[in-house]
């Protein structure tokens, strides 16, 4: 379903109610000019009888505008609430079913702006606007039937002066579209540099670095404004340029009315109801103009958000997995970013299933690359990697983050209670619950804070070994069939990196594969496999002691302080 089509989505009844209240409203108001136009040429014939007619229909008018315009702003309200409610939910979604590598592409602050910004200006500008611009349309109609009711030859004259006012709209229509697009992507760097300041709140500090943050956050602030000065002056620019065209044609429909008055052609009534229509032709006029050229604007906010959705790098697989009973292999397989370097070079390595794995090497030697490809983040390489039989690049995407799971040097923690942290949200039974605390080694933190411990705004209540077990948890709480370590010890202090390591090594059953260049030499000899990468390639792979007797590359990078 694309955006545009979930504004209206179950939705169509309180549009159409809203619609039709609101003409209601707008033939009322015309009805203005016919109630003046009455009232003086009552006040010429000197009739009574007719005066106390006319006062009731103005007061029948009057209650009636009222009551029309309640509804129709609580139903315009209704409708409104729940086309925001369906785009910014189906936006979401969209967001979060894009691929790994997909999202990785795209700017954090790029997606915080569809769902803040640029989701407020299309509230304003491309849903309530559109309720106006059919009020508008109808008084617009509406008068001039009234008017050729009254006299054919004054409405000719005010559909001919209407002309001017719709080049202007031509004219400045583009103009505020371009403005806008300029402003949602100068919104975007504003909260990228924003988002940017405050994660690195600590280290600026401790570097010193506060003038040059303030100064960073100021130049983007003033582009930022500089950009909405532009889209106010053009907005000004417009209402100025229809003001003055409207008060002259109001000038020009009062000179043409005395003429047609004083050769006893129409009344004197009759030119107070074209003057009093007038206001229902010229305000269409002075705001029509600028609100086709926001709503245009604020169309092409929808469709920059709808692109986001044709943008995934991979297509879903087709087979499901519920288990890797043998193991995950790698078959010549070869990928780079880009053509001129090869971030794998040729790889075959296989991974059995129940056994504990370290890859090692420098930075840029591919480590979090192939843990990468095994989360399907690219596609776009050679050679093949298979779970059991079942090549990856077949493997639904659901399928296989069921089976496997990563743990991050940086862990997401809710603002919410440990307990959902743990499980996400999802509803599990409190013995698999306490069975993943105990493996993962948070029983005495649960004991003595609890499972409903608020852990507070990106975890501020936990240390860094509880954030780490915490993400073990989860992942055995799923029932992960291969975990996925990369770096998430690095942070932390010797002991504690210890015990976590220890906990995930102790783990029956499960495929652990880790990704470190700082580890234990006690702990490596622990693992069944160690593989050694570098520039890509695996040169050496083996058991701790076996790699230490060879003298060779990993025995330099251990001899070095790289390990």
């Amino acid at each position: 379903m694309k955006l545009r089509e979930s504004f209206f989505k179950g939705n169509y009844i309180l549009f159409f109610i809203t619609v039709i209240l609101g003409i209601a409203g707008t033939m009322i108001t015309l009805l203005y000019a016919y109630l003046l136009q009455e009232l003086l040429d009552i006040a010429n014939r000197g009739n009574m009888n007719d005066l106390k007619n006319i006062l009731l229909f103005a007061l029948a008018l009057f209650i009636g505008l009222f009551v029309v315009q309640m509804l129709m702003k609580r139903v315009r309200c209704a409708f409104v609430r729940r086309a925001m409610i369906q785009y910014k939910n189906l936006a979401f979604k969209i967001i979060s079913n894009k691929n790994i590598t997909s999202f990785a592409k795209e700017k954090t602050s790029s997606y915080l702006s569809v769902l803040t910004n640029d989701a407020t200006y299309i509230e304003e500008n491309y849903l309530y606007s559109l309720f106006e611009i059919i009020m508008l349309l109808f008084s617009f109609i509406g008068a001039v039937a009234l008017m050729l009711w009254y006299n054919w030859i004054m409405t000719i004259v005010v559909i001919l002066s209407c002309v001017i006012p719709i080049m202007i709209s031509l004219i400045f229509g583009n103009k505020m579209s371009k403005l806008e697009q300029s402003i949602s992507s100068e919104n975007e760097s504003f909260m990228g540099v924003i988002k940017d300041l405050f994660g690195g709140f600590f280290v600026i500090k401790s570097f010193q670095a506060d003038n040059k943050a303030i100064e960073l956050f100021e130049n983007q602030n003033s582009n930022l404004e500089k950009f909405k000065e532009k889209r106010k002056n053009t907005e000004g620019t417009i209402t100025i340029i229809s003001a003055e065209v409207g008060s002259i044609l109001q000038i020009g429909i009062f000179v043409v009315g005395t003429i047609l008055s004083i050769k006893d052609l129409i009344t004197i009534g009759v030119v107070i109801a074209f003057v009093q229509l007038m206001n229902n032709i010229m305000e269409p006029i002075q705001q029509l103009p600028a609100l086709f050229a926001k709503r245009k604007a604020a169309k092409s906010l929808v469709e920059k958000m709808e692109n986001y959705s044709t943008s995934n790098e991979t297509e879903d697989g087709s087979i499901d997995i519920e288990n890797i009973s043998q193991s995950i292999k790698f078959e010549n397989v070869n990928f780079s970013y880009d053509d001129n370097k090869k971030a794998l070079d040729n790889i075959n390595i296989e991974f059995e299933t129940g056994k504990s794995y370290v890859i090692v090497g420098e930075s840029g030697s591919g480590k979090s690359t192939l843990f990468r490809l095994l989360l399907k983040g690219y596609s776009n390489y050679q050679g093949n990697i298979f779970f059991d039989n079942n090549n990856l690049k077949d493997i639904r995407n659901n399928s296989l983050y069921n089976v496997l799971s990563i743990v991050q040097q940086d862990v997401f923690i809710f603002n919410s209670s440990v307990r959902n942290n743990i499980t996400l949200f999802n509803d599990y039974e409190n013995d698999k619950v306490d069975q993943s605390i105990k493996l993962s080694g948070l029983e005495k933190f649960i004991e003595k804070k609890g499972l409903n411990f608020d852990v507070g705004e990106n975890g501020v209540n936990l240390s860094g070994g509880e954030r780490q077990r915490i993400s073990i948890a989860r992942c055995l709480l799923k029932d992960t069939k291969v975990l996925l370590v990369d770096e998430a010890t690095s942070a932390l202090d010797a002991e504690t990196s210890y015990l976590i390591m220890n906990s995930i090594l102790k783990l029956d059953d499960i495929t652990r594969i880790f990704i470190t260049h700082d580890l234990d030499k006690e702990m490596m000899k622990k693992f069944d496999e160690i593989i050694v990468l570098k520039e890509g390639r695996i040169v050496e792979k083996g058991k701790y002691d076996e790699l230490i007797s060879n003298k060779d590359y990993f025995y330099s990078l251990l001899n070095a302080g790289v390990l």
